[in-house]
């Protein structure tokens, strides 16, 4: 799952949401003097990755786009939060904006507590409102062009996200499938591991 999901599949807590979403960037790595919650956070990022890369439901999608590639995941991912967007009553009794802004507000006064590293990429989540990037297939299209710009050119000879875009929009009513019956599956294994009296903007 991307940025998006991970911040809504945490406690309501900005620490935790906070570490949710920065245990990629800074590669699982806290800082001294991090918040439990923080780390907590973390810990949560890496049962959804690992419960999201073992589902026979994530592996179907990625089926659906091509037999092999090297961004498959990471192109599923970014479309699941496209979808998570497109369906967020579904899942979420806080409206999106409502939700997103929220985020963004209480992330800001935490930036000072921040190590350099963690404050830029929080900052940059920020500034660029990358929360609200998924509203349509247009937006999604150019996610997978922003995330290019971050590939090696040895890799970008070898595959990129944007040559996944007309399989994905192909099988866009499949996969939004999929992802209907993932996302529920992937909700209930966290409800799992974390403070069910702290994640009441659930709708499962």
């Amino acid at each position: 799952m991307n940025w998006l999901a991970h911040i809504f599949l945490s406690e309501q807590s900005i620490d935790f949401q906070i570490g949710n979403y920065l245990h990629d960037p800074l590669k699982g790595r806290v800082w001294e003097g991090a918040s439990e919650d923080l780390k907590n956070g973390m810990n949560t990022h890496m049962l959804v990755d690992l419960y999201t890369d073992s589902h026979f439901i994530v592996s179907q999608s990625k089926n659906r786009l091509r037999e092999t590639g090297l961004l498959k995941s990471i192109v599923i991912d970014i479309t699941y939060d496209y979808f998570l967007t497109k369906n967020w009553n579904k899942f979420c009794n806080i409206p999106f904006e409502k939700f997103t802004q929220k985020f963004y507000k209480d992330a800001t006064k935490r930036l000072d507590f921040m190590p350099t590293n963690a404050k830029e990429s929080v900052n940059k989540l920020i500034k660029f409102n990358i929360l609200n990037k998924y509203q349509n297939t247009e937006h999604l299209k150019k996610a997978f062009e922003r995330f290019d710009k971050r590939l090696s050119e040895k890799l970008l000879s070898r595959d990129s996200a944007s040559s996944y875009f007309e399989a994905v929009y192909k099988n866009i009513d499949l996969l939004e499938d999929d992802f209907l019956i993932f996302f529920p599956d992937l909700c209930i294994e966290v409800k799992k591991n974390i403070n069910s009296e702290k994640i009441k903007h659930w709708r499962i």
